[in-house]
């Protein structure tokens, strides 16, 4: 399996990525390659400035970057040679098994939408983050900031989703699925909340237990 990293993506990057680079090759088997996109020059730099090595890593060049303020779908194709847009290609054709940056939200999910190729039906991509809960587990979180303004069927395939995740990624046979709201009164909510519910609370697709505060 080779897993790509945009080294120049994110708010503290390159450093940060560099240091999770790291940190992810001590944690992943020997067999899974770590595959680096960024300037090459850098990212050595960046290695060598915390007395690390390159070794054991996968390095492919790039001369672009898609900057957080860029237009994300015009970024993807006037910055052919940029990060994110050679972590796509290469993702798209085989090369690569799974590509992640931290940087421009928007150009990650242009990727996805129109390189990559949604899931026939599928509306949206979204984002997931596992948050864990006091009395152990977590609660698995969708979108945390993919898509700023989402429909009510757009939220139904969240849920679809995120429970088909819970149960085949992390092995939890009946996953829970809660609609996030201001109140767990089945009126409460603006239209967005309460038109989801309407069209949740009766799915056969997943277990929906309500709306949760």
């Amino acid at each position: 399996m080779k897993i790509g990293l945009d080294i120049m993506g994110g708010d503290f990057a390159p450093m940060a990525t560099v240091k999770g680079a790291l940190m992810a090759r001590q944690e992943l088997p020997a067999q899974i390659k770590v595959v680096l996109f960024g300037d090459e020059t850098i990212i050595r730099e960046q290695f060598s400035a915390i007395g690390a090595s390159t070794e054991g890593f996968e390095i492919v060049p790039t001369t672009q970057i898609i900057e957080m303020s860029d237009h994300p779908v015009r970024a993807m194709s006037q910055k052919p040679d940029s990060s994110i847009s050679r972590g796509f290609s290469m993702l798209a054709s085989g090369e690569l098994d799974a590509f992640c940056s931290a940087g421009n939200t928007g150009a990650m999910l242009a990727g996805a939408m129109y390189t990559i190729k949604p899931i026939p039906g599928l509306i949206r991509p979204a984002i997931a983050v596992a948050l864990p809960q006091k009395e152990g587990g977590f609660t698995l979180l969708l979108d945390v900031g993919l898509n700023p303004d989402a429909r009510p069927d757009v939220l139904y395939q969240y849920a679809i989703m995120g429970s088909l995740y819970s149960h085949y990624v992390y092995g939890k046979e009946t996953p829970k699925v809660g609609l996030l709201n201001i109140g767990s009164e089945e009126e409460k909510g603006n239209l967005l909340t309460k038109s989801s519910y309407q069209i949740m609370k009766d799915t056969p697709d997943f277990n929906f237990v309500g709306n949760v505060e």
